[in-house]
C-alpha cells in the first residue's frame, strides 16, 4: 500500500508494521482517496537504552512514513497507530501485553514470526517463556509455581514435576529445538516493563488455591496492583475435560441480591491480559495437578462482561484463535445480566455463545433480584433477539440462566411466565437453539434466600419442558469451598 501511494519508508523493516497497523485501523478509520497521510506509532513508555534496536518497530518512539512532496508542516493528517489498549478502572485504558496479542502483533514486537510462535507455544500450555528460556533452567531445573502458596503444596503433592526436556516434548515438533535468546526475551519484557513482561509472578500470581470434595478447584490470583480475582476450574472426570469459569472485573456494580460478588461493588475492570491470565494459570494447574484439561470457558465469574466489553471481546478472540489458545467458539460462553438492551450487541460479532442471566421474566420480581435493572424485560429481550438475528444461523445458540431461590422465584407460575417469555425469543429467531439453565441458589449468608427443594426445581423444569423449552439443571459444584455459582468474592478458605 505504501509503495502504491508513492511513499518512502524511513526504514524498510517498518513497512510490515505499517501494513499491520493499517489493517487494525481498517474498520475504524475512513481513508480518503488521493489523500497523503503522516502515520505515527507511539509506544506508551520510553524504551530502555538496552532495547534500542532499530529493527524492532515496537521500541521506536515514533515511526514516520511521509510522502515525498508533503510534510506535517503542510497540514498532512496524522493517524496515531499506537498499541491498542483495553481494561482499566472505570473505563481507564491500559496497554496490552503478550497474552492479548495475536502472533502477528507479537511478531512485530519481538522482531520475528518464529519468536512469536514459540512464545505462544509456551503460553498455550501454561508455561511462561520468561522462565522456560531463562539462563540456567535448561540445565536441570524443575517446574514449579512461582510463590507457591501453602494451599497449593498439598494439592500438587505427588504430581509430576516437569523438567525442561519434558516441557519441550509438549511443544510442536517443528519448534522443540528452538530457543528464545536474551534479545527476544528483552523484547518480551519491554511489553510490560513494570513486571518484566512476565505472566507468572508479574501480571498475576497465585495467592491461594482450594479444592472442594468434588475436585472443583478455585484459584485466587493476585494482580500486579495487589487486587485479587477468582477463577474456578470445574472438572468433569467422566467426560475427560474441565470447564473454566473466568472473571471479567474485580467486583461488580450490578448488585444482584443473591450474588456475593455484587456485595463488593465494582473495584475495577480487568484488562484482556488479566482475563487471559486466568486461562493461563488454569492450563498450568490442570497440567501439573492431575486435572482434566480445560475445554469449556464461561464468563460467569466475578464482574459483568457488558461493563467491560472491549476486554472481554478481545479475550474471546484470543481464546478462539487457532494460532493462540485454540478453543472452539462454541465452547466459549459470555453471560450478561444485560444492563441495557444494547449489552447483547456488544458481543454479537464475538466468537462466543451468548447467555443471559434472566432470573425472572416478571418485571417486578426481576427488579427485586437485580436492583440495577432499568429496562423492562421485553425491551431487554428485543436486544437479545436483534443480536442473535445479526449472527449466522449456526451461531444462534443462546442460554437463559435462572438462579432459583426457595419461595422467591421457584414456583410453577414463575416457570410458566419464563416459558412464555422464552417462546418470544424462539419464535422471533429462525434456527435458534435455546436452553434454559436452572441454578439452585448457593448460600452466601443471605438472611432470607434459601436453596429450593429438589422437588421444586424438578417441577420448574417439567413446566418448561411441557412448553417445549429445553431445560438443564446445573449440578452444584464447589460449594463447600465457596467456589460455586454466585459465591465468588475473593475470600480465602481457612482450610488448606
Amino acid at each position: 500500500w505504501a509503495l502504491g501511494r508513492g511513499l518512502r519508508p524511513m526504514a524498510p523493516s517498518l513497512s510490515v508494521s505499517l501494513a499491520l497497523a493499517l489493517l487494525h485501523l481498517r474498520s475504524a478509520t475512513p481513508f480518503a482517496p488521493n489523500q497523503h497521510y503522516l502515520i505515527t506509532a507511539k509506544h506508551n513508555q520510553p524504551a530502555p537504552e538496552s532495547a534500542q534496536r532499530p529493527h524492532v518497530a515496537h521500541f521506536l518512539p515514533i515511526a514516520v512514513f511521509a510522502d515525498a512532496s508533503a510534510s506535517a508542516d503542510q497540514g498532512v493528517p496524522e493517524l496515531d497507530v499506537s498499541t491498542r489498549v483495553d481494561g482499566g478502572e472505570s473505563g481507564a485504558q491500559t496497554a496490552r501485553g503478550a497474552l492479548s496479542m495475536t502472533v502477528t502483533e507479537l511478531a512485530s514486537a519481538m522482531g520475528g514470526w518464529g519468536r512469536a510462535r514459540l512464545a505462544w507455544d509456551c503460553y498455550r500450555i501454561g508455561v511462561d517463556p520468561q522462565y522456560y528460556f531463562a539462563e540456567g533452567w535448561e540445565g536441570g531445573g524443575r517446574e514449579s509455581v512461582l510463590g507457591t502458596p501453602s494451599s497449593l503444596d498439598a494439592l500438587l503433592r505427588g504430581a509430576e514435576a516437569y523438567d525442561f526436556e519434558s516441557l519441550s516434548n509438549l511443544l510442536p515438533t517443528s519448534r522443540k529445538s528452538q530457543r528464545l535468546g536474551p534479545e527476544a526475551l528483552a523484547a518480551l519484557s519491554d511489553l510490560h516493563s513494570e513486571y518484566g513482561g512476565r505472566v507468572e509472578g508479574g501480571l498475576a500470581s497465585l495467592s491461594h488455591v482450594s479444592r472442594s470434595a468434588d475436585g472443583t478447584t478455585k484459584l485466587l490470583l493476585r494482580l500486579c496492583d495487589g487486587m485479587e480475582v477468582e477463577t474456578v476450574i470445574i472438572p468433569w472426570s467422566d467426560k475427560g475435560w474441565s470447564t473454566l469459569c473466568v472473571s471479567s472485573q474485580v467486583g461488580c456494580r450490578q448488585g444482584c441480591t443473591f450474588c456475593a460478588t455484587g456485595r463488593m461493588g465494582r473495584l475495577r475492570n480487568l484488562s484482556s491480559d488479566e482475563i487471559l491470565a486466568q486461562f493461563f494459570f488454569a492450563k498450568k494447574i490442570c497440567r501439573i495437578g492431575d486435572v482434566p484439561d480445560v475445554s469449556n470457558v464461561v464468563f460467569m465469574g466475578m464482574g459483568e462482561p457488558a461493563d467491560n466489553a472491549e476486554a472481554v471481546v478481545n479475550a474471546c478472540q484470543i481464546l478462539t484463535d487457532v494460532d493462540l489458545f485454540h478453543q472452539a467458539r462454541s465452547k466459549v460462553t459470555v453471560s450478561t445480566v444485560a444492563p441495557t438492551p444494547d449489552a447483547f450487541s456488544k458481543f454479537a460479532a464475538a466468537p462466543c455463545v451468548l447467555a443471559w442471566s434472566v432470573h425472572a421474566a416478571n418485571d417486578e420480581l426481576r427488579k427485586k433480584l437485580v436492583p440495577t435493572t432499568k429496562f423492562q424485560m421485553t425491551e431487554l429481550r428485543q436486544g437479545l433477539i436483534d443480536a442473535l438475528l445479526s449472527r449466522p444461523e449456526k451461531l444462534r445458540t443462546t442460554m437463559l440462566e435462572v438462579a432459583l431461590m426457595e419461595g422467591i422465584n421457584d414456583s410453577v407460575e414463575a416457570a410458566q411466565e419464563l416459558a412464555e417469555f422464552a417462546k418470544g425469543i424462539s419464535e422471533a429467531v429462525p434456527g435458534i437453539k435455546l436452553v434454559v439453565n436452572l441454578i439452585p441458589f448457593n448460600d452466601i449468608g443471605h438472611p432470607t434466600y434459601r436453596k429450593p427443594t429438589g422437588e421444586a426445581v424438578k417441577s420448574f423444569q417439567d413446566t418448561l419442558w411441557e412448553n417445549d423449552i429445553f431445560t438443564h439443571i446445573r449440578t452444584t459444584r464447589g460449594d463447600d469451598e465457596s467456589a460455586a455459582c454466585g459465591q465468588l468474592a475473593t475470600r480465602k478458605s481457612n482450610r488448606n
